[in-house]
């Protein structure tokens, strides 16, 4: 369980940095930070319940990655963040990180 705990804290991981995003227009502030400090509050308890059974070193590179890539992927899809050859790989190297740890585990 402590698996599935890590990987829903790093896809709420993502919702922070798009919540702070939001924040950025006047009319969805209120809203933006709302969604901000929901998804860190959600994200870090998640994280604390998988860090029970988990490394600490290895949930935090998982949660960070999982994050990481997540929210690239959002600002390309949906808020026009540039999407070169080289980000890609840069992204790909951190799920194959991510991978690595869990396999490794």
């Amino acid at each position: 369980m402590a698996w599935v705990y890590l990987l829903l804290a790093g896809l709420f991981e993502i919702g922070w940095p798009v919540g702070l995003k939001m924040a950025q227009d006047a009319e969805t502030r209120v809203l933006g930070i709302t969604l901000a400090v929901g998804f860190m509050a959600l994200s870090g308890f998640l994280l604390w319940l998988a860090q029970k059974e988990i490394p600490i070193g290895t949930s935090y590179a998982i949660w960070t990655g999982i994050g990481a890539a997540g929210t690239f992927m959002v600002g390309v899809l949906y808020y026009g963040d540039p999407g070169s050859l080289g980000r890609y790989l840069g992204v790909a190297l951190i799920i194959a990180g991510v991978a690595t740890l869990k396999l490794a585990h």
